[in-house]
Formats: C-alpha cells, sequence, structure tokens
C-alpha cells in the first residue's frame, strides 16, 4: 500500500481496517502463489478508540483481539528488542507509560507483582527469572528513588539514572508475563457466559431509565455480583500477574495508582469478552453506544485515588475485583458520582484539569450532590460517564493481593449537553 494512502486511510479509522484487511488478503494469496511466503504486515503503532468501536460493531472480537495483540507485540513492550518495530506512541508516554522514568509507588508495586509471579507461577525459568534479574534490579531503582519532597521538580517522577540503575530499561515496563487469557470455555470448548447467571437485566434498565419508582437515581445502578464466580476469578487472576500495568502517575498532583490499557496490553479475550457480553446483556442502555475504551487501575492505600473528572463517553461501567476483607472501611473505598456534567462549551482539558472551576461553577451550586457508592468485591457500577466522579477515599490493608483495582469499561460518546437523566439525579 502506498503511503499517503495508508495515511488518508488512518484518517478513517474503521474504512482503514476493512480496506488494509482485504488488501493484505489479496496481497498475501499472490505472494503465497509466487513464494511460497507472506508478507510482514505493517501494522500501526497504535489502536485508537474508533477502530475499537468498528471491530465491535461487525462483532468481531477475534478481529479486535488479532489488532491489539499485533500491534502490542510490535511495541517497545516486547521484552526482545529485535521484535520491537514501533516506539512508544507520545499518547501513551504522555499519560504516563514511559520506559524513562517512575515513581516509587510503581516501582513497590512491581516489586510485589514479581514476588506473586515466583510464588504462584510454575515455569521454573520463569520464576528464576524474576527471581534472580527482575526483583533485584526493582530493589536496587527503589532505593536510589529520593523521598518525594526531593522530587518536587518533577511532581514525583524519577528520572532513571544509568550506571546506578543498570539493567532496569531491560525490565521495565516490558511485557514479561502476559497472560493473553482465552474466553471461559467448557470442557467441550462451548463458549461459557461471564455474567452471573441471575443478572436481572430487566430491573437494571428500568432503574437507568428511571422506571423502577423505588430507585432514588436513574442514570446510575449498582449491580452486585455481575460475574460468574469462576469468571470474577479468572479476571481477578489475569490483574494479579499480567505485567502490563505501565502507567503511573505523578503523585504529588494526580495521587498514587497504576494503570493498564486496551490499547497497551490489557486486551485478553476474556476481557473483550465481558465487553461484548454487558452491551448485548443490556440493549436499551448500550443502544447507539458501541465499546470505546477499557482500562483498569491498582491503588496505593498510602496515596489518594482518581481525582473529580468526566469521561469522554456515554456509559461508564466500573467493576471492582479486590476481595471485601481487603477493605479496611466497609463503608468507602468506592465510588463518588455527582449529578452535574460538563456544559457544552467545555473542552476535554479544562474540565477534567481545572478542578477549581469545575467545583466552583459546576458542583457548587447543586451543593455538591452525589450518589457515593461503597467499595464491595464483584459490584459494578453503570453511570453516564458525562457526570463528575472520583475515587472514594480508601484504606485497604497491606499486601499484593489486598490492593483495590478496578476495571473500567466505556461504552458510546459523552452526551454533554444535559438530559433528563442528569436533570432527574
Amino acid at each position: 500500500m502506498h503511503p499517503t494512502t495508508r495515511r488518508s486511510l488512518q484518517r478513517r479509522p474503521g474504512l482503514w481496517w476493512k480496506s488494509w484487511a482485504h488488501q493484505l488478503l489479496a496481497c498475501s494469496v499472490v505472494l503465497l502463489l509466487c513464494s511460497g511466503t507472506f508478507a510482514e504486515v505493517d501494522f500501526p503503532s497504535l489502536i485508537d478508540a474508533d477502530d475499537i468501536a468498528y471491530f465491535f460493531n461487525q462483532n468481531d472480537l477475534e478481529g479486535l483481539h488479532w489488532a491489539l495483540s499485533n500491534i502490542f507485540q510490535r511495541s517497545e513492550r516486547n521484552p526482545n528488542p529485535e521484535l520491537t518495530v514501533h516506539k512508544l506512541p507520545q499518547q501513551i508516554t504522555s499519560r504516563g507509560g514511559g520506559s524513562a522514568y517512575t515513581t516509587a509507588y510503581k516501582i513497590q508495586q512491581d516489586i510485589e507483582q514479581a514476588q506473586y509471579l515466583v510464588d504462584h507461577l510454575r515455569d521454573k525459568k520463569e520464576v528464576a527469572f524474576f527471581r534472580d534479574t527482575v526483583i533485584p534490579t526493582y530493589r536496587k531503582v527503589f532505593k536510589n528513588i529520593p523521598p518525594l519532597e526531593k522530587l518536587e521538580r518533577t511532581a514525583g517522577l524519577y528520572p532513571f539514572r544509568l550506571p546506578a540503575d543498570e539493567g532496569i530499561h531491560d525490565i521495565y515496563n516490558k511485557a514479561l508475563h502476559h497472560t493473553d487469557f482465552d474466553q471461559l470455555k467448557d470442557e467441550n470448548g462451548k463458549l461459557l457466559p461471564l455474567l452471573n447467571e441471575n443478572l436481572n437485566a430487566d430491573d437494571i434498565q428500568r432503574q437507568w431509565f428511571g422506571e423502577d419508582k423505588d430507585h432514588e437515581n436513574p442514570g446510575v445502578v449498582v449491580v452486585d455480583n455481575i460475574l460468574s464466580d469462576a469468571a470474577l476469578k479468572r479476571i481477578r487472576q489475569l490483574l494479579l500477574e499480567s505485567t502490563v500495568w505501565y502507567q503511573t502517575k505523578t503523585p504529588l498532583r494526580f495521587g498514587g495508582y497504576v494503570g493498564a490499557y486496551i490499547d497497551d496490553g490489557l486486551h485478553d479475550r476474556i476481557l473483550l469478552q465481558l465487553a461484548f457480553e454487558l452491551h448485548k446483556a443490556l440493549p436499551r442502555i448500550m443502544k447507539g453506544h458501541p465499546l470505546k475504551y477499557l482500562w483498569a487501575y491498582k491503588y496505593d492505600s498510602e496515596y489518594t485515588g482518581i481525582n473529580t473528572h468526566a469521561d469522554e463517553a456515554a456509559v461508564n461501567v466500573n467493576l471492582w475485583l479486590t476481595p471485601d476483607e481487603a477493605n479496611l472501611d466497609p463503608n468507602s473505598g468506592g465510588l463518588v458520582i455527582f449529578t452535574a456534567k460538563p456544559p457544552a462549551d467545555w473542552d476535554f482539558k479544562e474540565y477534567n484539569t481545572n478542578t477549581e472551576r469545575v467545583m466552583e461553577e459546576l458542583l457548587k451550586p447543586t451543593n455538591f450532590a452525589n450518589v457515593t457508592v461503597p467499595h464491595r468485591q464483584n459490584r459494578a457500577v453503570l453511570f453516564d460517564s458525562a457526570l463528575f466522579h472520583h475515587s472514594d477515599i480508601f484504606k485497604f490493608k497491606k499486601g499484593y493481593e489486598n490492593r483495590r483495582i478496578n476495571l473500567t469499561i466505556l461504552y458510546g460518546n459523552m452526551q454533554k449537553v444535559k438530559s433528563a437523566v442528569s436533570d432527574e439525579l
């Protein structure tokens, strides 16, 4: 494909994938017939929300997984530098996923995860690698990181320094252990549902649209025990094991939590299946709102969580995975959802960075009216993603398996203009 043609098609992502896939198939057949070999696929460096929606609208889970995994394998996350085709895109490094810097809490999470893998993996070579190479390197770097007050210029970020941090670039923010879990299937290969068989989709949708008189907050719905026991166990295992937690926040500005994203390694088939199942189970809520994005966050209780913000989507599904006994206060640890939305003339940067203006002009006039939902394992909160929200105060037990983890799935495009739903909240 000619470079100018490819760039033109990339401006229309869905068409780019469709056109590219058809041309690739035709070219591959010709090359196979002529030489017996296939040409190397020229994957882009990043897949965006429109591309994800395109595959989703085609009901093509395998195609979406194929695109995500191939892009990921060719990125700098691959521990083998000889297989790296694309450097990390600016979009990934700018959100805190770079490989030249870290934070103390991020390295601490990486150490704890590496030790967890040593304790749980069966492959002896993999165990030896984490035990003898990864953990000692991380611990050496951790000792080199100054206290936060000495990192004010970088808001808490620590840039790696050689030779003091020798060896870190070979392992830091790499796919050292990537789960890539398949969908749940029975012994005959039949696909098993991930959602709890007792999930009452009709009740959820009636509450969302305000048709249930006993439900006080249309547009915000709490669903307990949303996953089957098997799905909860497998997804939690995935989030504990997979080394895809590449994002770190500047702790002096944004708190302390690491992030994993669908376009940067968090694309296991089981997660994609969950996104597809939720959409199918709630047709009235999800109508016209394809999957756009997916991420997970893992928190350090010594820091704060996510600040007040709104997400660019129509429907937000926020699912909590950590066991209840890890939460030291069962009345907190969840999510605070306000009743206000961004005005139509505010852009993303304004309503997600100018917290003071949001507080004064949007939340204060409502007397900070909100719905506060405490943390529970296997509890999901579905809400209008344009509503401002933030992490509730939380305090979880120490220890890797006790860290607060949430999985977020976004569908559709944000509706910033005030709607009947937001009026009624």
